[in-house]
């Protein structure tokens, strides 16, 4: 029987504003059978491809308006699946390299001595997009099969589906990605899920929260160190760099390391090398970098406190995510997510969540986002007494101001004395650590300091009440 399966044709983007080669390159690859858009402005063509899919852009570098390499840059963010083959008449070294790195797939020198050399371009490309795509549908559907979750994200509204469409696109990419949105909205797990659909899944996932650390030792647990480079460094120590080399490093808060940090860290996305601190020698590495911030990057470059060539290094393609306040939709389906959870690692029987608690929890707003609803149902897995949370088992907080308190004698708890102790324990400090950090402003030095304890002490105190000190900064 003969294979009916409908084949669509490879859709081309095609932007010069030559009308006479636009023309001439249209007919051609017409013929050769592609569905071409030809466009002689780069404007429009961003419109184009906000509306449209492609799989092949075939772009001029000098243009009016928009040069090409901006143009590059417009289609790697809206639709970074696409394979993009620049041209250009005023070829250079330079500007050949900067097409490469910022995902172009091939280059083209204009004249063009055979414009088929221009039809085997786009063949070439087009294949490559077929194969990533194959790759990736035989990836989506082994997950299927196993039943592999999606990463840890969840979420079916708008918003999640436009982020899920952009990781599958992402994925097998070299590209760096920024991925922003603001604490708690998950970018950590938007990397993994990167990573763990990426060719270098095999490889390495190497995670490190650049804001938790002091200049010098952001320096070291990234690039490692020699022995002597700084007071304390008593042997040769490798870096996270290292760690990763073949795999995927992701760095959060970005926008807080310092400006010599970012000098270092630019050499490693321009020349794909690093220099331990105290050394002068140059390692090479194979690293995938996935940055994240919750800050405003472009205000901070403004402010000269973040570079400029390096936001344009990170921000190759830029996976946004929304706030929970913006999807609201996924709330119910967060909550059981997480109900299963925490039921499951706390070993209770708690099955479903009942329609009051629901209505508190799609009706509050969430500053701290994925994360506070998490830490609200494992808290109400914790202390609910029966197989469903009500709106009871849920933090006060979430509920608005507490009711006044009723004339006559309360009720006794139930719970043994020492019991209520140790709960009323455990939220005086949580409440006290979240006063600190609010006044404080993220800042877990000063804080330690106020609070009369060790630094790392501290950050363990903080992370067993599931507080982020990244939550409490400016942005």
């Amino acid at each position: 029987m003969a294979d009916t399966t409908e084949v669509n044709p490879i859709r081309v983007l095609l932007v010069d504003d030559e009308p006479t080669l636009l023309r001439a390159l249209e007919a051609l690859l017409r013929k050769k059978g592609y569905e071409v858009t030809g466009l002689d402005s780069p404007i429009v063509a961003t419109q184009k491809l906000a509306q449209e899919d492609f799989d092949v852009a075939l772009l001029d570098i000098k243009m009016p308006q928009l040069s090409g390499l901006e143009l590059l840059s417009a289609v790697k963010h809206r639709r970074p699946e696409v394979e993009v083959i620049m041209m250009t008449g005023h070829a250079t070294v330079e500007t050949a390299l900067s097409a490469v790195r910022s995902g172009a797939y091939d280059y083209l020198t204009k004249p063009f001595d055979d414009v088929e050399l221009v039809a085997r371009a786009v063949a070439k490309a087009a294949e490559r997009k077929m194969l990533f795509d194959r790759n990736r549908q035989l990836e989506t559907a082994l997950r299927e099969r196993e039943g592999v979750p999606g990463e840890g994200l969840v979420g079916n509204s708008a918003p999640m589906r436009e982020v899920t469409r952009m990781i599958e696109a992402v994925a097998y990419s070299a590209a760096t990605v920024l991925v922003t949105g603001e604490s708690g909205t998950g970018k950590e797990l938007v990397a993994r899920a990167l990573h763990g659909r990426s060719p270098r899944k095999g490889q390495p996932f190497v995670a490190l929260n650049c804001g938790a650390l002091t200049e010098t030792l952001l320096e070291s647990e990234l690039f490692g160190h020699v022995k002597g480079a700084f007071t304390g460094a008593q042997r040769d120590q490798k870096g996270l760099f290292d760690a990763a080399d073949g795999g995927t490093i992701f760095l959060d808060e970005i926008g807080d390391i310092p400006i010599p940090t970012q000098v270092r860290l630019l050499r490693v996305l321009q020349e794909g090398e690093i220099k331990r601190v105290g050394s002068a020698d140059s390692v090479k590495v194979d690293v995938r970098i996935i940055a994240a911030t919750h800050r405003d990057l472009p205000k901070l470059v403004k402010a000269g406190k973040f570079r400029e060539d390096l936001f344009y290094r990170l921000n190759v393609i830029n996976i946004p995510l929304p706030a929970l306040r913006e999807r609201v939709e996924d709330i119910p389906l967060l909550a059981a997510h997480f109900l299963e959870k925490h039921a499951r690692a706390f070993r209770r029987d708690v099955g479903q969540i009942v329609p009051d608690a629901l209505r508190v929890l799609t009706s509050y707003g969430w500053p701290g986002n994925v994360r506070e609803l998490e830490n609200a149902i494992e808290r109400a897995v914790a202390v609910t007494k029966d197989g469903a949370l009500s709106a009871a088992d849920l933090p006060p907080e979430l509920s608005g101001p507490p009711a006044p308190a009723t004339t006559g004698v309360p009720a006794l708890p139930e719970l043994p004395l020492r019991d209520v102790v140790d709960q009323a324990r455990e939220r005086v400090t949580r409440d006290y650590l979240v006063a600190l950090m609010r006044e404080l402003k993220g800042n877990v030095t000063r804080a330690a300091a106020r609070a009369g304890m060790e630094r790392e002490s501290l950050h363990r105190l903080l992370k067993k009440h599931g507080i982020r000190s990244d939550d409490f900064r400016e942005a």
